[in-house]
């Protein structure tokens, strides 16, 4: 049975969106190897339409030469969560349609090793009501971005979880992961 591991980076106030403020903090080579970890584990990503849409053009041109994840994200079969098909072509890919919670168990129940999820955050948002997350890797970098989508949206439930390890990285990022409470 799989298991779903998100990877986020949000800011400080719990802001994903357009994580382009990420820029300012560089990438410390510590959390390349945090990220290779979980991916290295995985067998699958889960990805909502519009990151699907985002990462397609980012990713189907990378080498190895380029950046070592690149074979994990073209080769890897990837699920697609919309009601929509993708406009982008790439790499294997299963269209589940609309978000059902059903169907994502069922992909749990089929897959063996790690779902790879990141970004995402509407599909993130609702597996996380739903309870579907097994791990939860949130790289919260130092800085309050002030508006944008936030992780937790206004009017959710409560969210309980656990902390399983955190790291703290020169570029001032702290990596958090989390499991079910």
């Amino acid at each position: 049975m799989g298991r779903i591991a998100v990877h986020e980076f949000i800011a400080l106030d719990g802001v994903f969106e357009d994580p382009r403020w990420t820029m300012d903090f560089g990438f410390d080579p510590q959390m390349g190897e945090t990220l290779a970890a979980i991916t290295d584990a995985s067998t699958a990503i889960l990805l909502g339409r519009t990151t699907y849409e985002m990462f397609a053009p980012a990713w189907s041109t990378r080498t190895v030469e380029d950046d070592p994840g690149a074979p994990f994200f073209n080769d890897t079969p990837k699920y697609v969560v919309g009601a929509n098909e993708p406009d982008a072509d790439w790499g294997p890919r299963t269209l589940l349609g609309k978000y059902d919670p059903d169907a994502i168990r069922r992909l749990k129940d089929e897959t063996e090793g790690l779902i790879y999820v990141s970004g995402s955050g509407t599909l993130v948002r609702a597996m996380l009501e739903e309870q579907l997350v097994d791990e939860l890797h949130l790289f919260v970098y130092p800085v309050a971005v002030g508006s944008g989508q936030r992780l937790w949206a206004d009017g959710g439930g409560p969210t309980k979880l656990a902390l399983h390890t955190s790291d703290v990285y020169d570029n001032g990022v702290v990596h958090l992961a989390y499991g079910p409470a």
